[in-house]
C-alpha cells in the first residue's frame, strides 16, 4: 500500500481535474490530504513544507516566467484595440477572389496573431466574432468555418512566442530561445498544412467555401494597397522585433516581450485606440491569467514536494523507464499519455503534473529535450482541439450564433485534429525538422563537429 501512495496521490489530482475543480486547488489540497496520510504512515515527514517557501521564492525569482505576462499582455491588445480585426478583414478582401479565400485568410491570420501573442483564448474569441459571420454570411459551410478558425486559434501554442513552450522550457530545463527557435519550421508546417486543406476542401466541394461576391472585395487598387501598408505592415514589424531579436540573439525572450508590450501600446495610440479603458481591460485581464498560471505553479511545487517524499517520482521513473521498446516505447508512452489527457484537462495540467515525470527518463535515454519539447508543445496543441474539453472549442462556443451547434464545431475540428497529428508524426519521425534552426546558432566548430560526428 505504501509503495502505491505515490500513484494514488497522482490518480487523486487527475479525478479532481476531470470533476472540474481549480487547478492550484486541486493539487494543493491532494498534497495537504496525502501528505497527512504519508505522515500517519511514517512515510513522509510534515517537516518537508518547511521547503515549501523556499520553492515558492525560486519560482518567483524565475526570469523566464516573466515572459508570459508580456505576450498574454500583447494578445490582449491587439484584441482589445481592433488590431486583429483590421488584420482579418484585409486579408479577407485580398483573398475573397479566390475559392475558400475567406477561410484561408483566417488560418493566415491566425498564423500572424499567433506569431506575435501566442494567446489563444484572444485569437479564437477574435477571429470569431469578426470572420464567422461573414464567412456564414456569403455561404460557408459551418462545420468548415468554425473548424478552420478554433484550429487557426490553436496555432499560438506551437508557433513562437508561445506561452505553452515557456511553461514547457521552464519545466523540462533548457533555454526558451531554443525551444522558440526548434518550433519556428513544425509552427509554420502546422499552418501550411492547415492552409493547403483548405485549398483542397474548396476545390473539392466549392459549394462550402465559395469566394466572395465582386460587388465586396472590389474596394479599388489604391485602397487596397493603403489598407495593406496600413493594416498587415505594423504586425510584420512586431513580429521582426520580437522573433527577430531572439533569433539574432539581440535579446532574450523575456527581453522581447517586454519590446513586444511597448510596440503594441504605440500601435494601439497611433490607430487611436489607446484609452484609459483599454489599458484598464489589459492589463486586468493580463493579472487574471498570470495569476491563475503563478497559482497553479505553487500547487504543483506543492504537489511535486509530496509526490517524491512518497517516492512517487521513483516509481515512475522506474516504470517508464522498463517499457519495452526502449526510447521507441517510451515516446509512444509519453506521447499517448499527453494526448489522452489532453482529451479532458488543460495543458497547465500536464505540463505542471505529468512532464517533471517524463524528463527524467527522457534524459536516461539520452533524448535531446529541445527536439521533446517541440514535440510535446505539437501534441499539446491537440489539446485545444479535441473534444470533449477543447479549451479553442469553448471559446469559440461562447461567441457563435445560434444557428452554429456544438456538433458543428466538434465535427469541423476532426479533419484538422487529423492533420495536427500527421504534422506530430513527421517531426517525430524527422527530428531535423526541429533540429535545423537551432544548429545554426550554435558555433561554426560545434556545427562542424555535429556534422563530421554525423
Amino acid at each position: 500500500m505504501i509503495d502505491w501512495l505515490g500513484p494514488l496521490m497522482f490518480a487523486g489530482a487527475l479525478a479532481l481535474l476531470s470533476l472540474g475543480y481549480p487547478v492550484a486547488f486541486s493539487l494543493g489540497g491532494v498534497s495537504i490530504l496525502f501528505a497527512l496520510i504519508g505522515s500517519a504512515l511514517g512515510v513522509i515527514d510534515l517537516q518537508l513544507f518547511g521547503l515549501m517557501p523556499l520553492r515558492i521564492f525560486d519560482i518567483m525569482k524565475n526570469y523566464t516566467l516573466l515572459a508570459i505576462p508580456y505576450f498574454i499582455f500583447m494578445g490582449s491588445m491587439l484584441e482589445k484595440t481592433g488590431i486583429a480585426e483590421r488584420l482579418l478583414e484585409t486579408m479577407g478582401i485580398l483573398l475573397g477572389r479566390i475559392r475558400g479565400g475567406l477561410a484561408l485568410a483566417v488560418v493566415i491570420v491566425g498564423a500572424l496573431l499567433a506569431a506575435t501573442t501566442g494567446v489563444v483564448a484572444a485569437t479564437v474569441i477574435a477571429m470569431g466574432l469578426i470572420s464567422l459571420p461573414i464567412m456564414l454570411r456569403y455561404g460557408y459551410d459551418k462545420k468548415l468555418a468554425t473548424g478552420v478558425i478554433a484550429a487557426s486559434g490553436t496555432l499560438g501554442q506551437i508557433i513562437p512566442p508561445s506561452v505553452v513552450l515557456i511553461v514547457l522550457a521552464d519545466q523540462l530545463g533548457i533555454s526558451v530561445g531554443d525551444l522558440f527557435i526548434g518550433s519556428i519550421i513544425p509552427g509554420l508546417m502546422m499552418a501550411g498544412s492547415f492552409a493547403l486543406y483548405v485549398l483542397i476542401i474548396a476545390f473539392l466541394k466549392p459549394e462550402i467555401a465559395p469566394p466572395l461576391p465582386p460587388e465586396v472585395r472590389n474596394i479599388g487598387v489604391k485602397a487596397l494597397v493603403l489598407k495593406i501598408f496600413q493594416v498587415m505592415l505594423p504586425p510584420l514589424v512586431l513580429i521582426l522585433l520580437v522573433l527577430g531579436s531572439i533569433f539574432f540573439g539581440l535579446a532574450t525572450p523575456t527581453e522581447a516581450g517586454a519590446v513586444g508590450c511597448v510596440a503594441t501600446i504605440i500601435l494601439a495610440g497611433v490607430y487611436g485606440k489607446l484609452t484609459l479603458t483599454t489599458l484598464s481591460q489589459v492589463c486586468n485581464a493580463t493579472m487574471r491569467i498570470t495569476s491563475m498560471v503563478m497559482f497553479i505553479l505553487i500547487g504543483s511545487t506543492a504537489f511535486a514536494l509530496v509526490f517524491k517524499g512518497l517516492n512517487g517520482g521513483i516509481f515512475m521513473e522506474n516504470v517508464l523507464s522498463n517499457i519495452p521498446g526502449g526510447q521507441v516505447g517510451f515516446m509512444i508512452v509519453s506521447m499517448t499519455v499527453v494526448l489522452l489527457l489532453g482529451f479532458f484537462i488543460d495543458f497547465f495540467e500536464i505540463a505542471f503534473i505529468v512532464i517533471p515525470l517524463f524528463v527524467p527518463v527522457a534524459q536516461q535515454f539520452g533524448i535531446d529535450l529541445v527536439w521533446y519539447g517541440v514535440v510535446l508543445g505539437a501534441n499539446l496543441q491537440t489539446s485545444f482541439l479535441t473534444p470533449p474539453f477543447g479549451f479553442a472549442l469553448f471559446y469559440l462556443r461562447s461567441v457563435t450564433p445560434e444557428e452554429v451547434s456544438t456538433v458543428d464545431i466538434y465535427r469541423g475540428v476532426i479533419p484538422f485534429i487529423l492533420i495536427q497529428l500527421l504534422v506530430l508524426g513527421l517531426i517525430i519521425v524527422f527530428p531535423q525538422i526541429v533540429n535545423f534552426l537551432p544548429s545554426l546558432m550554435k558555433p561554426p566548430v560545434e556545427v562542424l563537429s555535429l556534422v563530421l560526428c554525423s
